[in-house]
């Protein structure tokens, strides 16, 4: 479903950065790959795993009912996947750099399918969460390396361009999501939600293999340390909020999992400043549009993924509507990244990337406080169509240049690394995301009857908004394009 003035423009990458090892890409068979194999094969990787978020979320109600799920599973269910995949991303993309991008792009593709069939296998809730745990695992294999692969087929000035065919063709993920999770719980049932993963998967898997170029990254071994800290860390920091909901905010397992995160993320910090192979240098972070997209994409996923957790419910419980229903009406909330992405990615080769995150996250905001104004019990339609609208523009705006503000910030070598760092904060934010608002909806409403739903979902939409509204103050700190060009 899912940015300097001190650095040199994507392509212009000089020398050595500090702390990490000099620029460019070895292991590399000489020549461009096939930039359209490239472009399709990696967007398709990428449309796989945004379809199954969207999917699983339009399927929430239902499977609440058959699966007898409580809030607390329904929360696990997209929780599970983004545990996994936050916690592990960083991890896929150093593998891929060390025994080929291509290679760990298959492998990822394999265990994701091999996720989705257990996940389609699964008596009940608690089988089915660990089914998620396999997806995101694999997810986090396949999504970084798919901006690794696409930056590497094509050059600094198309590869906005390029970015934003990819967040097209993923928009076009989320924007099929709903309908096609509709059509198939309505006119099947839920597992074949999953089941559907298994032969796109194992013949994107198989292309794959066969018409990507093979590429590695520059470091000539795996940071084993970092790997392991990095790993104790983000999954520490996204457990608190995962059980936050049920243990409370200021439990003993919330407290001690939040400062376990903290101490072993300083650890990694610490390690990351000597070890002789970085899996993250942290030279990065020093520059503006590396530090500011990754801001901008924490912030924004907390307010995305939140809302998507309850808008999916809003039209089925709260409104009443059919799940083949609901997911033609959020249709127009969810397709705009298919036609708005590819413009904006263009579009900021020429002019840079910060207006379209300031902008994106300004309208993403109003869209989702606008919701939260008009909903109540039986508003029509009409009313929610265009606070929706604007919501998704907004989103759609942000998300590819996010994407290629962060790959333009490093050198191309480490491409990898930045586009995991991205998706790693991206699925924290997400995990913030669904428990923040889980936390306001359950302090509001419930799932009693649909007025006591809306009664929760205004107010945490309206939090949604409010967090969408101070990523904007990281949107504004970005480098402009003539400081880019100055760099």
């Amino acid at each position: 479903m899912s940015e300097l003035s001190a650095a040199p423009p994507a392509g212009r990458a000089r020398g050595r950065i500090e702390g990490g090892p000099a620029s460019g890409t070895t292991g590399v068979t000489p020549g461009r790959p096939r930039n359209g194999w490239t472009l399709v094969l990696a967007g398709l990787g990428a449309f796989m795993s945004a379809l199954d978020v969207v999917v699983v979320a339009t399927a929430l109600p239902t499977l609440q009912t058959q699966l007898g799920a409580s809030l607390a599973d329904l929360e696990w269910t997209i929780n599970a996947y983004s545990l996994a995949f936050g916690c592990l991303m960083l991890t896929g993309a150093a593998l891929g750099d060390r025994f080929g991008r291509r290679r760990m792009y298959v492998l990822g593709l394999i265990v994701f399918v091999l996720g989705s069939a257990l996940a389609a296998l699964s008596p009940g809730a608690g089988t089915l969460i660990a089914a998620r745990v396999v997806q995101g695992a694999g997810a986090a294999m396949l999504v970084p390396l798919t901006l690794t692969l696409i930056s590497d087929a094509f050059p600094a000035e198309k590869r906005g361009a390029a970015i934003g065919i990819w967040g097209g063709i993923t928009g076009l993920g989320v924007a099929a999501g709903p309908v096609v999770g509709g059509a198939i719980v309505q006119g099947l049932s839920w597992q074949w939600i999953f089941w559907i993963n298994v032969p796109v998967g194992l013949a994107v898997a198989a292309l794959s293999a066969r018409r990507l170029r093979e590429s590695r990254g520059p470091r000539p071994q795996l940071d084993i340390t970092g790997m392991a800290l990095a790993g104790i860390a983000l999954f520490m920091l996204t457990w608190a909020p995962v059980r936050a909901p049920s243990a409370g905010w200021g439990s003993a397992e919330v407290i001690g999992a939040f400062a376990a995160g903290t101490v072993f993320l300083a650890g990694f910090l610490a390690w990351e400043r000597r070890a002789p192979y970085p899996m993250l240098p942290l030279a990065y972070f020093r520059r503006r549009g590396f530090a500011t997209a990754n801001a901008v994409i924490f912030f924004q996923f907390i307010s995305l993924i939140g809302s998507l957790f309850f808008i999916t419910q809003l039209f089925q419980i709260g409104l009443g509507y059919s799940p083949l229903q609901a997911g033609l009406r959020i249709l127009v909330w969810m397709a705009t990244p298919m036609l708005v992405a590819p413009v904006a990615g263009a579009l900021a080769d020429k002019i840079g990337n910060r207006p379209f995150m300031v902008a994106g996250l300004v309208m993403q905001a109003a869209g989702l406080g606008w919701l939260a104004a008009v909903a109540e019990p039986r508003v029509g339609y009409g009313t929610l169509v265009a606070p929706l609208i604007i919501a998704g523009v907004g989103v759609s705006m942000c998300f590819p240049t996010v994407a290629n503000a962060v790959t333009s910030s490093v050198p191309p070598s480490d491409v990898g690394v930045a586009a995991g760092t991205n998706n790693a904060l991206n699925a924290l934010g997400g995990v913030f995301g669904v428990a923040i608002l889980a936390a306001v909806f359950a302090a509001h409403g419930s799932y009693a009857s649909p007025a006591s739903f809306i009664q929760g979902f205004r107010p945490a939409e309206w939090t949604a908004a409010a967090v969408a509204a101070a990523g904007v103050v990281a949107a504004v700190l970005a480098p402009s394009k003539h400081q880019l060009l100055d760099g």
